[in-house]
């Protein structure tokens, strides 16, 4: 099944609000946590009580926290609004608030920031078509440098003070829970909040400034501990590993390293919500941790992302790891001490685990509540259409697939449109319709407001690529004599810029005029072509398939974990039988050359979506491999192709097929 739905936006429940503006506060502050580790350091360092004071690099650390972050933040901001336009003239804008205060303007530069960016699209809105040819630059530099001046002025005498003020009463609050000991009690919200995924949003969003303004104070903010400490988390998995069963319990050791060692906090949420009075250990464990921090003073010199117990301790102030670890540890053992009361009391039947993961990969990809309603197809409107966008969550395999497919459809109708493909946190903001699964047309909604959303199921030969086909068709019926914008080169370099975008690092293909190893080519060989295999759990298949890329030399062995992980964001089932299974994000340093695998189940394997008798493990970034995805999606189109191959007993029919 798939859907349409348009820029309209449906009613959303006060959760799904709050976390979408809690997701746009925090989108200001995560990109630049660099910058935060950075200051953070210098204060740790050099500070004069530091732990290698030095008077003259000290001298760094007051403009950082008064200008550097709080402008990062404001040209972000404005980023997310108006591209690098709005990011100019937010941070233009922020100086106006910055400049007229004497405390840090993390606040004002998040006002700033986006409104300067809302201000100067809308100017250009109201301009666009409007201008004599050969005067563009000219009203773009002296209408960005006209309304930025006026929103300085603004931020310097009006919202400024205001923001000042409203620091101040803040300040005063806290200070007022801090001397009558009642800080602990943030972790009633803070805790619960972080399971609903608000935890990036409590963290950067409320936390990181207030913090900041406290480290610049006194070197060090017990701030950056409420939300990050790892204890209340690891208390859950510990007693989940000693008192509980099956693949649970099996699943929990695992879970401690992520968690604990990793920092993605995520990791232990199912485990939570699978047995939802356990929401009292993390809070009863967090009010410790806080209780703990206040009366050994704890605090960190600036925020620690992700909340590794690693990045906590770098990040402590000389002499404060000890009462850092202290802290976590009352954390973790309270949390631990009621979770295993909990579990012993009532145990955990073995299909919670899956079910509570699904819950929460609904509510990460939907912003924890449910989907806008969604309209037919029919009502897509297919005006002025220009781009269209298929975006997947790494914006390499099926999203690939699915553009050229359409692509060709576009090229075959004779419709002047441009279609690309992308990861859906990188969707371009002159996309006129997006197209992405369904459990992530929440996230592609965040992304492209503007856009029309096409939600679908499967990205191959799905049918309503004919009824959209038609739709556009009938909206440039007057346009014959337009011409598609040709790519200088396909889906081979447009998918490339993704990759490299989403993998900066080098990753070496099979080059021309270097002999090509026994059994076919670098990318695709015979002997990575397994058939009859029987029937098993995706997991089991997908772990089959990394590690046969990891034999093969393809890949590094931990890109095998990587693929699973991948497959918990969103399926990787495309279509007409064939998953295509893949690691993502810094899984990408664990790709030593481009390549693929084969893996035939006659019988099929159940993934999210249907039934996969081809499971193609993938390994790359470019060349030769985006040649193989685009041979892929051709010869996939015709599910015929795909169940006939599901059941041959020749490796070198498969190998022909999907050889360049």
């Amino acid at each position: 099944m798939s859907t349409v739905n348009t820029p309209a936006p449906a009613k959303r429940s006060a959760r799904d609000r709050v976390q979408s503006f809690g997701r746009f506060l925090s989108s200001m502050v995560m990109p630049n946590i660099g910058a935060f580790i950075a200051w953070g350091l210098l204060t740790a360092l050099f500070i004069p009580t530091g732990w290698i004071p030095n008077a003259t690099l000290a001298t760094m650390v007051d403009p950082m926290i008064k200008y550097l972050l709080p402008l990062l933040i404001a040209y972000t901001g404005g980023k997310v609004v108006h591209d690098h336009r709005g990011g100019v003239l937010g941070a233009i804008a922020a100086m106006g608030v910055i400049v007229g205060a004497d405390i840090p303007m993390f606040i004002g530069a998040m006002i700033m920031g986006p409104l300067g960016g809302w201000v100067i699209k809308q100017f250009d809105r109201a301009i666009e078509g409007k201008i004599k040819a050969g005067f563009e630059m000219l009203v773009n530099n002296f209408s960005a440098g006209i309304i930025g001046m006026i929103l300085a002025i603004l931020g310097y005498v009006g919202i400024g003070p205001l923001v000042q003020g409203f620091t101040h009463l803040i300040e005063a609050g806290v200070n007022f829970l801090v001397a009558h000991e009642l800080l602990p009690l943030v972790s009633l919200f803070v805790e619960p909040g972080k399971i609903l995924f608000l935890n990036n949003a409590i963290n950067h969003g409320i936390f990181t400034p207030l913090g900041a303004q406290q480290s610049l104070e006194t070197g060090k903010s017990i701030f950056y501990l409420l939300e990050a400490n790892p204890g209340p988390g690891l208390g859950v998995l510990v007693a989940y590993w000693i008192f509980g069963k099956g693949s649970i319990k099996a699943s929990a050791p695992g879970a401690i390293v992520i968690q604990f060692l990793g920092g993605i906090h995520e990791i232990y949420f199912p485990y939570v919500l699978m047995k939802p009075i356990l929401f009292v250990s993390v809070i009863l464990g967090g009010m410790a941790g806080v209780f703990t921090n206040v009366l050994l003073h704890s605090g960190l010199t600036s925020a620690a992302s992700p909340g590794s117990i690693i990045a906590i301790l770098a990040l402590a102030p000389k002499g404060g790891a000890l009462p850092v670890i202290a802290g976590v540890a009352a954390a973790a053992i309270v949390s631990f001490v009621f979770s295993a009361i909990f579990l012993r009391t009532s145990p955990v039947g073995e299909g919670d685990l899956e079910k509570a993961q699904a819950a929460s990969k609904s509510m990460k990809s939907s912003g924890g509540a449910a989907a806008p309603a969604l309209t037919t197809a029919a009502d897509l409107q297919s005006g002025n259409v220009r781009k269209i966008v298929f975006a997947c969550d790494a914006g390499m395999g099926s999203s690939a697939m699915g553009a050229s497919s359409f692509r060709k459809k576009v090229q075959q109708a004779g419709l002047p449109i441009q279609v690309t493909n992308s990861a859906v946190d990188a969707i371009p903001g002159d996309a006129d319709i997006v197209v992405t699964q369904q459990n992530l047309t929440s996230r592609a909604r965040g992304k492209a407001p503007n856009a029309q959303h096409v939600s679908i199921d499967n990205f191959i030969n799905n049918p309503i690529y004919d009824d959209m086909i038609g739709k556009l068709k009938d909206a440039t019926s007057g346009n014959a004599s337009s011409s598609i914008p040709k790519e200088a080169a396909g889906v081979r370099e447009e998918v490339s810029e993704v990759l490299s975008h989403n993998a900066p690092h080098v990753v070496e293909d099979t080059k021309e005029g270097v002999p090509a190893p026994v059994g076919g080519s670098g990318v695709l060989r015979k002997e990575n072509i397994v058939l009859g295999l029987s029937s098993e759990p995706k997991e089991d298949a997908i772990r089959r398939a990394g590690e046969l890329l990891a034999g093969a030399g393809y890949v590094k062995p931990d890109y095998v974990a990587a693929m699973q992980e991948r497959e918990k964001v969103a399926t990787t089932y495309i279509g007409n039988g064939v998953a295509i299974p893949h690691g993502v994000g810094e899984a990408k340093k664990q790709i030593q050359t481009s390549g693929i695998v084969v893996l035939q189940y006659p019988n099929g394997v159940d993934f999210e979506g249907g039934k996969a008798y081809l499971v193609i493990g993938i390994a790359g970034a470019g060349g030769e491999h985006l040649q193989i995805l685009t041979k892929i999606a051709e010869t996939i189109e015709d599910e015929s192709v795909v169940h006939h191959l599901a059941k041959v007993t020749d490796s070198d029919e498969i190998y022909r097929t999907f050889s360049i």
